[in-house]
């Protein structure tokens, strides 16, 4: 887990890996903003750091099941909708799944 911290000490976000279900994937395990800190860049800066030590562990894509109310910061940000799954928290609930390919892909 990675935390981004204020120049107080506050923490302003935080953000981890877990390790994916299929071969060459790693899954977006938490990512939480304060919300002070929305639409302050932290997000952005977070989820770049998280990418870059996917590519580093050889990872060839992250997904991602997101809130429905952050879709919109993983679109902006590269992710393409491969879907629904099951929420971890609230049994029944559908969210949406996101893919961000890590490696470009080959020729058709």
């Amino acid at each position: 887990m990675w935390i981004a911290t204020e120049a107080d000490g506050q923490i302003a976000g935080v953000i981890a890996l877990a390790p994916g279900d299929a071969r060459g994937t790693l899954d977006l395990n938490k990512l939480f903003i304060e919300p002070r800190h929305i639409r302050g860049g932290v997000g952005r800066a977070l989820l770049a750091h998280a990418v870059a030590e996917a590519q580093r562990r050889g990872a060839e894509r992250l997904t991602i099941l997101a809130d429905p109310n952050a879709a919109g910061f993983y679109e902006r940000n590269g992710a393409v909708r491969i879907g629904e799954a099951p929420s971890d928290a609230v049994p029944g609930r559908l969210l949406p799944l996101y893919e961000l390919r890590l490696i470009p892909r080959g020729p058709s």
